[in-house]
């Protein structure tokens, strides 16, 4: 076969690709290895494969693994508080701006379920850029949710700090059991688990005041 007909190999093309484009392009496979096997069952080898291009490429880019995976970090918890962030500028309050916040997740989530993984990963290293990045993440995200709480608390009549703190922890560890739940059972359509969701809020807490809640 002469070269002019020769089958491309994969990683082929990686010249004239601009650099943006061709890091979006690793840290998307990145996230998606590091979401499906976690830290320690992904390699800088696997990730190349998977985005058609060589090993020595993403250590110029990234450093080295550890440089990765902390670009995967932040790729993904950005993608998941801006989610946060939108849901929570949506003007509902109380129960409906949960069921809004969880179906904007779960939307967001269907088609790339490993972005949650990457940033719950209990498998990645405990100490270093990443997780110093996660911190930040999360406080950002502990103060939409004790926000979303303090609302929730205050129409019922309690403006106790501890008692808010204390309702902001518990709803924190709510949501991420849900996610968490729902993607151990892909079955559920985005739409079916958020009313999954609501159906366990009214048994829990009795009869919800949804009215002006927009979903989807």
């Amino acid at each position: 076969m002469s070269s002019a007909t020769r089958t491309p190999r994969p990683n082929a093309g990686t010249k004239g690709v601009a650099r943006p484009e061709r890091e979006a392009q690793i840290v998307e496979a990145g996230c998606r290895l590091f979401g499906e096997r976690g830290y320690i069952g992904t390699s800088v080898a696997d990730v190349a494969e998977s985005a058609g291009i060589s090993k020595p490429l993403i250590y110029n880019y990234f450093g080295s693994k550890d440089g990765l995976h902390v670009a995967c970090v932040q790729h993904a918890s950005g993608v998941l508080v801006s989610e946060i962030e939108r849901t929570a500028a949506s003007g509902t309050i109380g129960f409906a701006r949960a069921a809004v916040t969880l179906d904007g997740m779960f939307r967001l989530l269907e088609p790339r379920p490993w972005l949650w993984r990457v940033v719950f990963d209990a498998t990645a290293p405990r100490e270093g850029e990443a997780q110093a990045w996660l911190a930040e993440h999360e406080r950002r995200i502990i103060d939409f949710g004790r926000e979303g709480v303090a609302e929730l608390m205050h129409l019922s009549g309690n403006h106790d700090d501890l008692d808010i703190d204390a309702m902001r922890a518990a709803w924190e560890s709510i949501f991420r059991s849900l996610v968490n739940w729902w993607l151990d059972h892909p079955g559920d359509s985005p739409e079916e688990m958020t009313q999954r969701c609501l159906r366990i809020f009214t048994t829990v807490f009795g009869e919800l005041d949804l009215a002006g809640t927009a979903l989807g």
